[in-house]
């Protein structure tokens, strides 16, 4: 079997994002809400995102700069830094659209929800609203924020406060999650794909080989 290799310290750095994007497959949507130090609220999607720990309750994103622009980063990192709060909506079927409208580099004074058509509810624990339109919302504060490399890209780690669920979706009593009620869309490699999750298979974990549960990883 040919194998071929790609050695990443002497890729340009876009030939590395296509690489990564395009095996790491596929990836969670969060389209982030954040106001800055006035109040005006900001929604930007991220695709370099995923729960990292439960205890503390902690999710990651990675947020890549833009063209110097005032500081040269983008709203969500700067208004994290002057709030210390954002709230993480997932997106499903229906809302992508509007996410992709969140995806476009608008100027600072450009209200994004309004320009998406996106309903802001107060939140519980934050300052920056959710979305109406989200099936889930993750209200955060910031845990810990890590520069990376060049180009202004920030390493975001929040920590989860509190969570908004639509109703329907997770049994109040055991806490699971529907399938058919939850509908999340996953992010694939670049030229817009995107992942629908109806083809869904099951495979329980197991407790150890040949019955020897000490052998569990």
């Amino acid at each position: 079997m040919s194998v071929v290799h790609f050695d990443f310290t002497t890729l340009p750095a876009r030939d590395r994002y296509k690489l990564l994007v395009s095996v790491v497959v596929p990836r969670p949507i969060a389209l982030v809400t954040t106001v800055d130090a006035q109040g005006r609220a900001n929604a930007a999607p991220f695709s370099f995102f995923n729960v990292v720990s439960d205890d503390p309750p902690l999710l990651v994103l990675g947020i890549g700069g833009r063209e110097p622009r005032r500081d040269g980063h983008k709203d969500t990192v700067r208004n994290i830094g002057e709030t210390g709060e954002f709230v993480v909506n997932l997106v499903d079927e229906p809302l992508m659209e509007q996410m992709n409208i969140c995806a476009i580099d608008f100027p600072p004074d450009v209200d994004e929800l309004a320009a998406a058509g996106l309903t802001p509810v107060a939140s519980s624990r934050v300052r920056p609203p959710g979305l109406a339109q989200s099936p889930v919302r993750l209200e955060c504060r910031e845990y810990m924020s890590i520069p990376l490399g060049t180009e202004w890209r920030t390493l975001m780690i929040g920590e989860v406060l509190a969570m908004s669920v639509r109703g329907g979706i997770v049994s109040p009593d055991t806490l699971h999650v529907d399938p058919d009620a939850f509908s999340p869309v996953g992010r694939l490699h670049g030229g817009g794909w995107y992942l629908r999750l109806t083809d869904r298979m099951r495979m329980d974990r197991m407790t150890g080989l040949d019955g020897d549960a000490s052998s569990r990883a």
